[in-house]
């Protein structure tokens, strides 16, 4: 990351996509691409021509998770630094 110019008090520059909002929206939406995920995962259950296809919004649910589990560690280490 880029320091400030000030040589008095070097504050870092967050970047707009690294910001707390950004980080907040982004485990909103896979939030909701979590829930999609179930939703889909209990309709394929219910039919059993989809039954090989489960992968699908299993993988989906699966890589939401990991999102959110990464984005919720980089807020964890930020708040525990201040």
């Amino acid at each position: 990351m880029r320091m400030d110019q000030n040589p008095f008090f070097r504050k870092i520059i967050v970047p707009w996509y690294d910001s707390d909002t950004a980080c907040y929206i982004v485990i909103a939406g896979m939030g909701i691409i979590i829930f999609f995920g179930f939703s889909g995962i209990s309709a394929a259950l219910e039919n059993p021509a989809a039954h090989a296809h489960i992968w699908v919004p299993v993988l989906l649910v699966v890589t939401s998770a990991g999102v959110i589990v990464s984005t919720l560690v980089r807020l964890l280490r930020r708040y525990l630094h201040r």
